[in-house]
């Protein structure tokens, strides 16, 4: 979308955060004023490299933007394609979902006492600019899926661990779990620190 992304954005991003999680929050601070930084984040769409925005017709796509080196978080990059949608999952950690492009539903689950998982309420539909969060906490459960059959939509996830070494699970009709390690869709992370270029252009 722009040739010349607009990465300071993200480093401004990444920084916040990291003094935030300095502070040691507990989980409602964290969601609440991490989402707050998430919120400015998805405000603008200038700042996410192409190669990182790319649609799979297969299936949606996964890239890591960034992960703390002490892993207390990572910042990844869902691409969904026209129409595509996420097992129903859970995530195990805290998470904050800040909606870049486009839009997307996001079902969440409980669980019944037969141990069956049955929809809990409507849909939230995500639109640019706006940010929902999950945890184990408040509700850890869920399905996503792209809220257009015709186009591409972005949302930008921040999840308090290295999410795609997380061992967690997608769950059956029955709620009985399949566990799973989501991975990554890149091998490479995209190069924040390479200031070269923007002092030139400024």
């Amino acid at each position: 979308m722009n040739p010349q992304p607009n990465l300071n954005r993200l480093r401004t991003f990444i920084g916040a955060l990291a003094e935030l999680l300095d502070s040691h929050p507990d989980e409602a601070t964290t969601l609440e004023h991490g989402g707050d930084l998430l919120r400015q984040l998805v405000s603008h769409d200038d700042w996410l490299p192409e190669e990182f925005a790319q649609p799979d017709p297969q299936r949606y796509q996964q890239y890591l933007l960034h992960a703390d080196s002490r892993q207390r978080f990572s910042i990844v990059s869902f691409v969904w394609g026209p129409g595509q949608s996420t097992p129903v999952h859970d995530h195990r950690v805290w998470g904050l979902i800040g909606m870049l492009r486009g839009a997307e539903y996001s079902q969440g689950f409980a669980r019944a006492e037969d141990g069956v998982l049955h929809p809990e309420g409507a849909a939230v539909r995500l639109a640019p600019g706006q940010v929902e969060a999950v945890s184990p906490r408040i509700g850890d459960i869920h399905r996503v899926s792209n809220a257009y059959a015709d186009r591409v939509s972005i949302s930008i996830h921040v999840y308090g661990a290295n999410i795609g070494a997380v061992r967690r699970a997608v769950y059956l009709e029955d709620g009985s779990e399949k566990p799973f390690i989501s991975g990554y869709s890149n091998p490479y992370l995209p190069n924040l620190w390479d200031l070269s270029k923007e002092s030139l252009a400024s």
